[in-house]
């Protein structure tokens, strides 16, 4: 089990780069209207095998919005794994606890149940990635900022040293 107490240590970078491995493998067939056609068949087959609801039928709103969310992931999950830093798993678990919200929204509105799935997955990373930036903060009381590691290269706080 890897430990993760400090956003500046190299345990959390690991789970950064995981978390967006994690979002290229989900989210790549959101990326275009051809490969979102096949996942939302391959996502209606297991939400009606596993008793937890089909997905409403694609139409071309939703197919842009599917490929629009599928696209921006894609790229931030890029990002992610070619450069993690410190920050970035700070702004992706804000973006899961915002996903999380939206999610259970659309839960509560009665979607798919397959949704299920994917909130735990989020809720998860989220709490992974936010709690080592919220003990941080609670352990030095004039804030985060004293304790943010310097970039060589442009002096600029949220990035490896080594970077």
């Amino acid at each position: 089990m890897i430990r993760v107490h400090n956003p500046f240590r190299p345990a959390y970078l690991h789970v950064v780069r995981a978390s967006a491995w994690y979002d290229l493998a989900v989210t790549a067939g959101f990326a275009t209207p051809w490969t979102y056609v096949l996942l939302h068949r391959l996502l209606t087959s297991m939400g009606e095998a596993l008793g937890l609801g089909a997905l409403p039928p694609v139409d071309p709103m939703q197919t842009l919005y599917a490929n629009l969310m599928g696209s921006v992931v894609v790229v931030w999950a890029a990002l992610r794994i070619v450069r993690p830093v410190p920050v970035h798993g700070l702004l992706d678990g804000v973006a899961r606890a915002l996903f999380a919200i939206w999610q259970g929204y659309a839960l509560a509105q009665g979607v798919s149940g397959l949704l299920w799935l994917f909130l735990a997955v989020e809720v998860s990373f989220g709490i992974v990635q936010l709690v080592p930036w919220w003990r941080v903060r609670r352990a030095t009381p004039a804030g985060i900022q004293h304790t943010l590691p310097r970039s060589p290269r442009s002096g600029t706080a949220f990035e490896r040293p080594d970077a």
